[in-house]
């Protein structure tokens, strides 16, 4: 199957969510991709659009090597083999995890203003986003979300490969997928327009979310 854009995505993710539809679910969506794909989403079963984002922390001298992820409210998930394997110091890992929540906290400024952060506690929660391949950040998110004691715990995305669905399954009450190609490269190469999210998209989907005006 191929998407012709992510809110394509969106509205074929939420004909498979409609069983949520009257429950006042939390729809949380990473940005930038997965807010194109949350909004219809929400328009679809209702409840409240927000953001979770989750950033990984990176070897010494190479950032791109994921050693971790950390969340904004403080969650932080290590690979303790790889860490000791290629022997990053304990200061190494607690400085680079503030700087990656300090980032968060920028990006959620700029995107959310001062708008309180939703509850999660005894709640829906359905995390979204555009697409999945290690899903190591998703994973964090997962983890940061379940401390927060939701209700019941769902992750909804267009396409991912098997074996990293079927890792993140165990995660949650409920998966709910559209493919899961054996031949997955990218997230990318099942959409057919795949352009960059801009942060004015992402802010005037949560702004029509929140306040339901175009």
């Amino acid at each position: 199957m191929f998407f012709n854009d992510r809110r394509e995505a969106g509205e074929l993710l939420a004909a498979r969510l409609e069983i949520y539809r009257g429950r006042d679910p939390l729809i949380l969506a990473v940005p930038r991709g997965g807010v194109a794909v949350a909004g219809p989403i929400q328009e679809a079963i209702g409840g409240d659009l927000d953001l979770i984002i989750t950033r990984k922390i990176g070897a010494p001298h190479q950032r791109e090597l994921a050693i971790g992820a950390t969340s904004g409210d403080g969650f932080v998930m290590l690979n303790d083999e790889l860490i000791s394997r290629i022997g990053v110091f304990p200061d190494y890992v607690k400085k680079a995890a503030a700087r990656e929540q300090a980032e968060i906290a920028r990006r959620l400024k700029l995107y959310r203003g001062d708008r309180p952060l939703p509850r999660v506690e005894g709640r829906l929660v359905i995390l979204v986003d555009d697409g999945v391949a290690t899903g190591f950040t998703l994973l964090a998110a997962l983890r940061s979300l379940r401390e927060q004691k939701p209700a019941e715990l769902a992750l909804a995305v267009p396409v991912g490969p098997p074996e990293t669905l079927n890792r993140l399954k165990n995660e949650v009450s409920a998966l709910v997928y559209l493919e899961a190609p054996v031949d997955f490269a990218a997230v990318g190469q099942f959409y057919r327009s795949f352009d960059q999210v801009s942060d004015s998209e992402v802010i005037a989907i949560l702004q029509k979310a929140w306040t339901g005006e175009e």
